[in-house]
C-alpha cells in the first residue's frame, strides 16, 4: 500500500522531503513548486527552483502556477485523486478549494515549534530571539496561518553559536524524517492530531531590509544573535570608513567578544566590538563585492584598527 500525494514545495529545504516521500514507495503524482524566476547577473535567465529540478530527476510531473484563483487550475488539481497533499515552504497561501482538494487533506511542514513562530522566517526569528531550541512539526493545514492541529514534533537544540545556515540544514532533513513517519502513520489510520496551544503564539515576519543593519547600541547578546540568525542570507551588516571610502561589510558569523566601550568601537585587532551592554566578536565577515573572509584574513587586507566607529 502506498498513498497517492501531491506534493507542494519550492526551495532547498523542501528537497529532502520530497525525496524522502519517494524513497518510501508513495506516489508523487505531481509536484507543484513556484515558477521558473528570472536570475543570474542581468536578471535575463529563468532558473527553476530546487524543487523543481528534483522532481525532473525523478521523472515527477512538475505543476508552476502563479495562483489557485482560476478554477480550472483548482479542478486540476482535484482531478489528480491524491490522498493528501503535502507541503514544505510552498511560498503561495492554500486556498480552501485546495486545502480540502485530497482525500485527507494538506499536511505542512513547518519549521518551529507551534504556535510560536508561525509564519514565514520561524529560523531566522528563533535565533534572534535567543531561543534555546525549535524544531520541525507536522500539522494539518486550515485556513488560518499555521494554525491547524499538531501531528507530529521534532525538537532540534540551537547551540550558543548555531547560525541560520547550520539550523536550517539541521531543521531540512529532520523535517525529512519527520514527514515520512508522519505519512505513514496517516496511512496506517493512526496519525495522531492535536491542537495548538492558544497561548504563546508569536508570528515569525518576513525579514525585512531595513532590520539587516547591526544595531550595536543593543546588548552583546542580542547583536550575536541577530548577526547569527540572519547567517548566511540575508546577512546582517554595519558600514565602516576604509581609506575614506565608506563601504557595506557583511558579517557571516560571530561570538560573544571581550570588552566594552562606546557602543560601535573596535576594540582590538581580534575586532571585538563595544556593544550596548559587552562586545561581540566578529569571526568572519565579507565586503560588498569580496568573498567571506575570517576576521584574521579580512584585518590583514582591510583593517579595521583599534578605535574606530562602525555601525
Amino acid at each position: 500500500m502506498s498513498l497517492r500525494i501531491i506534493f507542494m514545495g519550492t526551495p532547498e529545504f523542501s528537497v529532502p522531503t520530497l525525496r524522502a516521500l519517494k524513497e518510501a514507495g508513495h506516489e508523487i503524482v505531481a509536484v507543484y513548486t513556484q515558477p521558473p524566476r528570472p536570475a543570474g547577473r542581468r536578471g535575463l535567465d529563468l532558473t527553476k527552483s530546487p524543487v523543481h529540478q528534483a522532481a525532473e530527476l525523478l521523472g515527477l510531473p512538475v505543476a508552476t502556477p502563479v495562483n489557485f484563483r482560476d478554477e480550472d487550475e483548482r479542478r486540476r488539481f482535484r482531478e489528480l485523486d491524491a490522498d493528501v497533499a503535502v507541503v514544505v515552504a510552498y511560498g503561495l497561501l492554500l486556498p480552501e478549494a485546495i486545502l480540502a482538494g485530497t482525500r485527507l487533506g494538506c499536511y505542512n511542514g513547518h519549521a518551529s515549534l507551534l504556535p510560536r513562530w508561525r509564519g514565514a522566517a520561524p529560523i531566522q526569528r528563533a535565533i534572534m530571539a535567543g531561543d534555546a531550541e525549535t524544531g520541525m512539526m507536522v500539522m494539518k493545514m486550515e485556513k488560518g496561518l499555521d494554525t491547524g492541529p499538531v501531528a507530529l514534533t521534532a525538537k532540534v537544540a540551537i547551540g550558543p553559536v548555531t547560525t541560520a545556515g547550520e539550523l536550517h540544514d539541521r531543521l531540512m532533513h529532520a523535517g525529512a524524517k519527520l514527514m515520512a513517519e508522519a505519512m505513514e502513520k496517516l496511512e496506517d489510520g493512526d496519525l495522531p492530531l492535536t491542537p495548538q496551544a492558544e497561548n504563546g503564539v508569536l508570528y515569525a515576519a518576513k525579514i525585512a531590509k531595513e532590520e539587516t543593519r547591526i544595531d550595536f547600541t543593543r546588548s552583546a547578546a542580542e547583536v550575536d544573535c541577530h548577526i547569527r540568525g540572519l547567517a548566511p542570507f540575508p546577512g546582517a551588516w554595519f558600514e565602516a570608513d576604509f581609506g575614506g571610502k565608506h563601504e557595506r561589510v557583511k558579517v557571516l558569523d560571530s561570538i560573544l567578544g571581550e570588552g566594552g566601550g562606546e557602543p560601535g568601537t573596535v576594540l582590538d585587532d581580534a575586532l571585538n566590538i563595544a556593544c550596548g551592554t559587552g562586545a561581540v566578536r566578529l569571526t568572519r565577515l565579507q565586503k560588498a563585492g569580496g568573498k567571506p573572509m575570517d576576521a584574521e584574513d579580512f584585518q590583514r587586507g582591510n583593517s579595521l584598527p583599534a578605535g574606530a566607529r562602525i555601525g
